[in-house]
């Protein structure tokens, strides 16, 4: 069976809440949690943010499997060195179970300490130089940084674990892909086309390849939307209530409110969400949509049913779709 783990959305549900629907998702087959950092939720109706350290910490004591932020910012809200040291302590404290997810970031959650917000291609090299201040932090040596975006003073990270954890990265573009290939342990995907994986994937392993490492060590993770419900009907009404933001095509990255999201979300379309979004009532559909992605070399998806019906979608996959794919 292959990696299928819970994405935990931290966006529509009380953090306690989510707690209960990652021990209930490990209890049916699921393997791992991937938890959203946010300091806002898309739209107003999905109505939480709670922090994502805290949450991880509780999630990680109530359950067995790896956990890790997909993603994280390590850019404007929080310093570099701030990341490095949450990452370290979870690591210490739950060995072998903590991944570093890192995204260049979105308005939504970054913009709160109200600095310029600058265009895309600013945005990854700063995650890069993120990264390179991670990373010498993880060597637990007294490290400095002067570089294009941080200033670091001496420092070193005084709790650390015995191996440092795996960063990955997530981007669907192909640059941005041959960069974490050469510098990260791993790739996350949100949904992409298929034809457009292809060439993420051939750029990612051409960077692990360039940077000497074994490409098919290296991790390729997808988080992925879906909308399951009883009916059709319900599946898409799910869909258009609480993940709008599924449904429009365009990028999202310097959109600042949830309620700008808000008022996007009126012209969101049934249709909008075609090649987005699976939305169905049939289990068996799911399962070899799923199933297609793990067939193009994703070792690792995450799973977020974007209704309220958690606990039921938990169970009905569980039983019908984790124990047949292969």
């Amino acid at each position: 069976m292959s990696h299928i783990g819970y994405a935990a959305m931290l966006e529509q549900f009380h953090p306690r809440e989510l707690v209960g629907f990652c021990q209930a998702a490990e209890a049916a087959g699921f393997s791992g949690v991937m938890a959203a950092d946010h300091v806002q939720p898309w739209t107003p109706q999905q109505g939480n943010a709670a922090f994502v350290w805290s949450f991880m910490t509780a999630a990680a004591e109530h359950t067995h499997g790896d956990i890790g932020p997909g993603v994280t910012c390590p850019s404007f809200r929080s310093h570099p060195a701030i990341i490095a040291q949450a990452a370290a302590t979870m690591t210490a404290m739950y060995p072998g179970r903590f991944w570093l997810g890192l995204g260049s970031g979105e308005a939504l959650n970054e913009h709160v300490v109200a600095g310029y917000w600058p265009e895309v291609a600013e945005r990854i090299n700063r995650m890069f130089e993120s990264i390179e201040i991670i990373r010498k932090l993880f060597t637990g040596k007294d490290v400095k940084h002067a570089g294009e975006y941080y200033k670091m003073e001496t420092v070193r990270l005084w709790t650390m674990p015995e191996q440092s954890p795996p960063i990955y990265v997530a981007t669907a573009g192909p640059v941005t892909a041959e960069k974490t290939g050469r510098f990260c342990d791993g790739i996350i995907t949100v949904g992409a086309p298929e034809e457009k994986i292809g060439t993420v994937f051939e750029r990612f392993e051409k960077g692990a390849r360039e940077a000497g490492k074994d490409p098919s060590t290296l991790h390729k993770i997808l988080q992925l939307h879906l909308s399951w419900a009883p009916t059709d009907e319900e599946a898409m009404r799910n869909a258009l209530k609480e993940w709008p933001n599924g449904g429009m095509k365009f990028p999202k990255a310097d959109i600042r409110s949830p309620f700008d999201f808000e008022q996007m979300a009126k012209i969101v379309r049934p249709e909008d969400f075609k090649g987005r979004m699976l939305i169905s009532s049939d289990i068996d559909v799911h399962r070899r949509e799923i199933q297609k992605f793990i067939d193009l070399g994703f070792d690792r998806v995450y799973l977020h049913n974007v209704g309220r019906n958690q606990r039921e979608w938990i169970d009905a996959f569980g039983k019908q779709v984790l124990p047949k794919l292969h």
